[in-house]
């Protein structure tokens, strides 16, 4: 909460300036998000363009004598690869990323600005930790917003073929331990997943989003951004989630409500 922040400054407009404590140094902006864009591009000049890594070499078998590589694998300078895992041929791991032990890493997978815990299966295709979709339009340009944060891959997680997942902007992308993403699945920037989900194929993420733990969402549902879901629930396929939803809710349709209202709305489809 702004009421409560210790930060020694803060970038605020004149109409939020009274949330924030009389302590904190307050600079006054017309547009947050552009100013914070710009603040970014002189910390980190290069993160608002997703560069490729020029250091990509053949994996040196003193430095991971348990991994066992597939043909064509390039590795970045710094990445660290625990013991027993095993990369698919053609995958591409950039510098600094970190695996951890007993993982499986499919073929033709990247892995950039990614820290995977223990267990973890990627399957093939996936791409993981390039940088989100985020722009603030203004009048004659669309501005590129920075991208500095990682992707976090807790233990036991097992990513289907050809998944998506977006590092984070400020923030990180995170994905819960134990939980299951099936193909084409779609990961924005900042969403963080809970534990002991279950993901069906071609769900899509908008940004920024907080779901719970235990929840189970059908093939083809979108969830906008900024939401939060909250724990054991559950989301119908094909359904268009545009608000938050409270714990242990079935929800499904476009937009999504609560599943008996649904099906008393479709009443006739279903007789």
């Amino acid at each position: 909460m702004a009421t409560n922040t210790k930060a020694s400054a803060c970038i605020t407009t004149a109409k939020l300036e009274k949330f924030l404590p009389n302590k904190v140094e307050k600079i006054i902006v017309n547009n947050v998000l552009l100013e914070l864009a710009n603040v970014l591009n002189k910390i980190y000049p290069y993160a608002d363009i997703d560069y490729p890594d020029l250091s990509l070499k053949k994996p040196q078998k003193n430095f991971f004598k348990s991994v066992k590589f597939g043909n064509n694998v390039l590795i970045g300078n710094k990445v660290k690869i625990g013991s027993n895992t095993i990369i698919g041929s053609n995958t591409i791991i950039e510098h600094d990323v970190k695996i951890g032990n007993n993982c499986v890493i499919g073929s033709n997978v990247i892995i950039k600005n990614t820290v995977i815990g223990n267990k973890v299966m990627i399957q093939d295709n996936c791409k993981i930790g390039q940088k989100g979709f985020g722009f603030i339009p203004l009048k004659n340009k669309n501005i590129k917003f920075p991208h500095i944060g990682m992707v976090l891959i807790e233990d036991d997680v097992e990513i289907a073929s050809a998944c998506t997942i977006d590092r984070g902007s400020l923030d990180n992308t995170v994905i819960g331990k134990n939980s299951y993403l099936d193909n084409q699945v779609h990961v924005a920037h900042n969403v963080k997943i809970g534990s002991n989900c279950m993901i069906a194929g071609q769900v899509g993420f908008a940004g920024s989003s907080k779901i719970g733990n235990h929840v189970s969402i059908g093939g083809q549902a979108g969830v906008s951004g900024h939401l939060k879901i909250g724990n054991n629930v559950k989301i119908g396929g094909g359904s268009g989630v545009v608000k938050d939803i409270n714990e242990g809710e079935t929800v499904m349709g476009y937009p999504a409500v609560p599943l008996k209202e649904f099906l008393k709305k479709n009443k006739k489809k279903y007789e």
